[in-house]
């Protein structure tokens, strides 16, 4: 796989690196963009020209994405700072106040509150945001997965919480179930999709049609909640990895 960075004038006049990668395995040519940045991905044969002539054709659309993914466009996480945080599809309003223990809680409206011991640094307000997300997505999980269980041939062996790169859910032979903590930033009835979707995995282990129609039946709208992904599923990821540094 060949890579080069190279300058790209967006049409206001921005100048950009863009990430140019010729990948063996790529069929078109595709364009991508998070917050490290734009990437074009070009066939094994496709000319440079061709390339270039792509991006200009999408240079509106590159202009707008890049501007979405700027640091200042994600949210951060500073200390006395930060006064709303992103949690199931909206903005959670965010006090702060000193304590003994460094947590961050919700109370029964909906806000948040980040206590802070004296000497905790960003690595310990980092920490206290991943359990608080990992403990509201266990209590979603917990809520929708009895719900399902009955139709299902057996339960997950246990559910992981981590930061993943691309995947939203995977289930392993052992029946280990893996969901990306950025889920718990999406709005629920995706998170829930996903949910569903790597329990019918316990079904079927493949994407036949027949996995589908075990969806379908359990989830009947799931694909406005995948169309829900595609739009956002990218800047919900690069939104976790900012929060967290991850």
């Amino acid at each position: 796989m060949e890579r080069e960075a190279v300058e790209f004038s967006l049409p206001d006049g921005r100048l950009i690196e863009l990430m140019r990668v010729r990948d063996p395995r790529a069929r078109r040519l595709r364009l991508s963009v998070d917050e490290r940045g734009a990437r074009l991905t070009l066939p094994p044969r496709s000319s440079l020209v061709a390339a270039e002539r792509f991006l200009h054709e999408h240079g509106d659309w590159l202009a707008a994405q890049i501007t979405r993914y700027t640091v200042d466009a994600l949210p951060t996480l500073v200390r006395g700072e930060t006064r709303a945080l992103p949690l199931r599809g909206g903005m959670a309003a965010l006090d702060w106040q000193e304590g003994r223990f460094t947590r961050l809680h919700q109370d029964d409206t909906g806000a948040l509150t980040f206590t802070t011991g004296a000497r905790a640094g960003d690595a310990a307000l980092r920490r206290a945001l991943r359990d608080f997300y990992e403990a509201q997505a266990r209590a979603d999980v917990g809520r929708w997965l009895p719900h399902y269980l009955p139709t299902l041939p057996r339960a997950p062996r246990r559910v992981r919480l981590k930061v993943m790169s691309s995947q939203w859910g995977s289930l392993a032979p052992d029946g280990t179930m893996a969901l990306d903590l950025g889920l718990v930033l999406a709005r629920p009835s995706a998170f829930e999709y996903v949910l569903v979707h790597e329990l019918c995995h316990l079904v079927r282990a493949d994407h036949s049609r027949a996995f589908w129609h075990e969806v379908e039946a359990r989830f009947p709208q799931w694909r406005a909640e995948r169309d829900y992904f595609h739009a956002e599923g990218r800047r919900l990821k690069a939104m976790m990895r900012a929060l967290l540094a991850a």
